[in-house]
């Protein structure tokens, strides 16, 4: 695959939520990510394998991690990788004989990423949790949903994807940068609440500034603004409105045939009244003929599509935002590199769709492949596969 990681080698030790985001980012970008994972498959399996984007552009060896020589075997790879991505709890590696210091032992210039949703250490380390208790803990999600309602999870995209997937990519690249300005590997430690709080800065920083309020719906942009928020049109549908600068609120009026002074956007007082007013000017006409009129009109209000509608979104098939492969819709590598373009990968393959070829390739002996396989710690599906 091209991009600008090509040549770039990493182990990826499977598992759910950011790791195998931050991983489908990586091989999009042109680094070969050869994906170790057990041969039943992720743990919760709600699609077949081929609907599992975030697996995509990697192969998969499938391996019992506590079977006799996978230690060994996980080490060999280590050898000859540049990258070790693992989500597994505090001290699970370092039980399998993979941690930090064998690794680190075995390849100096390894970076070592280890997601995890609380961190290494502190009270919940060792406790489970998923995306919504991430950003329960750091105040995300007590500021999301309506007032006086209960609080809403944006689907699992704050702390699975964000918070862990894009803070373990990001975290991948300085490291490494430092071994290619130092030689030296090192651990990256990635906790899904640190990046959580890490997306919160401008929201501690009003908050401590009191402009910002605990109360759901009642600040600038948390939907109680009238100029941050979504309106229900004729048809019931919806569009969104972000018409933050006075510029953008002032054109919103205009179109809208609205009797609001713009200077009153600033004055929290008259929000419930100048919100009164443009929901009652959106339920004149339906959600797609609002969308025609501010196609051409700079205020930033858009339509609120489902997941189906964004495919047929004119800037989304404009700049090919979505594609689709193997008749699965799924998006397209991001960000974009222009002189090292990035291409989506093969799709998912089932768990141990490449044990052998994809082991040899990596320099693991074939007499060697054939004994583990043979003890069943490594196990292959290429025979129904290819």
């Amino acid at each position: 695959m091209p991009g600008p990681l090509v040549g770039v080698r990493v182990i990826e030790l499977a598992g759910q939520g950011g790791v195998p985001w931050a991983c489908a980012a990586l091989a999009d970008m042109g680094a070969e990510v050869l994906r170790l994972e057990r041969p039943t498959g992720r743990a919760v399996k709600l699609v077949p394998s081929q609907f599992d984007v975030v697996a995509r552009g990697r192969r998969s060896v499938a391996i019992d991690m506590k079977g006799p020589g996978a230690a060994g075997l996980m080490l060999d790879l280590v050898r000859v990788a540049d990258v070790l991505v693992e989500g597994f709890r505090p001290g699970v590696c370092e039980r399998l004989g993979v941690g930090p210091d064998d690794c680190l032992a075995a390849n100096s210039r390894l970076v070592y990423v280890r997601v995890t949703g609380w961190g290494q250490d502190g009270p919940r380390a060792l406790l489970g949790g998923h995306d919504i208790n991430y950003i329960a803990v750091t105040g995300a999600l007590a500021g999301i949903g309506e007032r006086g309602r209960r609080p809403m999870p944006p689907l699992n995209l704050v702390g699975d994807f964000a918070g862990g997937g894009l803070l373990a990519l990001v975290g991948t690249l300085g490291a490494l940068h430092t071994v290619h300005t130092s030689g030296t590997g090192q651990v990256v430690d990635v906790a899904m609440m640190d990046g959580v709080a890490s997306l919160l800065a401008t929201a501690y920083g009003y908050r401590s500034a009191g402009a910002l309020s605990d109360e759901r719906e009642s600040n600038f942009v948390d939907g109680g603004s009238p100029h941050y928020r979504t309106y229900e049109c004729a048809d019931g549908q919806y569009v969104a409105v972000g018409a933050v600068e006075p510029v953008f609120f002032a054109r919103m009026l205009e179109t809208l045939g609205v009797d609001v002074d713009p200077v009153a956007q600033l004055d929290r007082a008259q929000w419930p009244d100048i919100a009164g007013k443009l929901a009652t000017a959106f339920m004149t006409r339906a959600r797609d003929e609002w969308a025609e009129v501010f196609s051409s009109v700079d205020a930033c209000v858009t339509p609120v599509l489902t997941l189906e509608e964004a495919r047929r979104d004119p800037q989304v098939t404009a700049r090919n935002t979505l594609v689709e492969r193997d008749g699965v819709v799924q998006p397209a590598p991001a960000p974009r590199f222009l002189a090292t373009p990035s291409e989506p990968g093969s799709g998912p393959r089932v768990p141990g769709a490449d044990t052998v070829t994809a082991l040899v390739d990596w320099g693991i002996d074939r007499t060697q492949v054939d004994e583990l396989l043979a003890a069943g710690t490594v196990v292959s599906a290429e025979s129904s596969e290819n």
